[in-house]
């Protein structure tokens, strides 16, 4: 199964039997909206604090992938999940409420791909039959823990980021008619030196371009094999860095669409969002929604999904360390 250096190649192709995607009022009133099963009017979710509210998005993303898919909780052998917050207790306590067993990861923003890449190689190696892989995070919770209190009202600058409210789960197994996973990379560690967590874009889109670039001398494939090629939570400023760095890599980025899900979850000219999207629930609410909506319908047989992560924490920025990051790329087909 090993491909090149550091690629899985799933010779099974295990197929995403369902996927569900939730999200609060912000995602709900940008360009994607109607890709999404729930768009909740308020950020609370009738919780009593935002980290219950995260907890409620993974839980309710959870329910609608095993309805979708005619499934029990009790008929999923493995769940794989992370988040953004310490001890990633949004998925550890959302697992409580599963009672499946559990594999806890952190990527950070990355969490949605090293979920799926897991989940893949699980299922095409015929240690289970039923994986669940899911992510989540909240504008609010995320604030809290890595910048300023949404209730302290500190301003932006242009190249920060605002965290997506919202979670995505699937559901993977060996067969089915739904779209089917063929490969993976799993990214390496990127530092460039930055330490500012207002300027993620930029931290994050070198550990991209390294994994794109990665995936494409493993599979000995050019940009041209994708229809789509879209990378989690660059937005705006890290995209263009992005696409100046695969250029620099002679990487013909050019051969097809290239996209950034921080850039489509929002409408950046009327919502202030400043440099666009970020998240763990970024990558999961756009792929499992919108992304998995047009490969089913053929709109997309190929797709690279290239979601990136900043693994920074609240401690290592206060001792003045630079932000390491990581980006995970799972290649989906259509099936057809």
């Amino acid at each position: 199964m090993l491909q090149g250096h550091q690629s899985w190649v799933f010779e099974n192709k295990p197929a995403i039997l369902s996927t569900a995607a939730i999200v609060g009022p912000d995602e709900g009133a940008g360009p994607l909206a109607r890709d999404f099963d729930i768009v909740h009017g308020d950020l609370t979710l009738a919780q009593d604090s935002w980290e219950k509210a995260e907890k409620k998005l993974l839980e309710e993303a959870a329910e609608h992938a095993l309805k979708k898919a005619g499934l029990t909780q009790d008929q999923i052998q493995f769940y794989i999940g992370g988040d953004l917050m310490n001890q990633i207790i949004s998925n550890s306590f959302a697992a409580r409420t599963f009672a499946v067993p559990y594999i806890g990861i952190f990527g950070a923003c990355s969490t949605s791909m090293e979920g799926l890449a897991l989940a893949a190689l699980i299922v095409n190696s015929g240690s289970a039959q039923r994986v669940m892989t899911g992510t989540c995070s909240h504008n609010c919770t995320a604030e809290k823990q890595f910048r300023y209190p949404t209730e302290y009202g500190s301003q932006k600058p242009p190249t920060a980021q605002y965290t997506v409210t919202g979670a995505g789960a699937a559901i993977v197994v060996p067969q089915g008619d739904g779209p089917v996973i063929t490969g993976a990379t799993i990214g390496k560690i990127v530092d460039m030196g930055i330490k500012d967590p207002f300027n993620m874009g930029a931290a994050m889109a070198p550990a991209a371009v390294d994994t794109i670039t990665a995936h494409f001398r493993d599979f000995d494939r050019e940009p041209g094999y994708y229809d789509l090629i879209v990378t989690g939570d660059l937005a705006k400023v890290g995209s263009d860095i992005a696409r100046d760095l695969l250029k620099k890599n002679q990487i013909p980025i050019e051969q097809t669409q290239y996209n950034d899900c921080g850039l489509m979850i929002y409408d950046r000219q009327k919502q202030m969002v400043q440099a666009g999207g970020s998240g763990c629930g970024c990558s999961a609410a756009v792929t499992y929604g919108h992304i998995m909506k047009r490969l089913k319908q053929g709109d997309l047989k190929r797709v690279l999904v290239v979601a990136t992560g900043s693994l920074h924490s609240p401690l290592s920025f206060q001792q003045g360390e630079s932000i390491p990051c990581i980006a995970h790329a799972v290649a989906i087909e259509s099936g057809r």
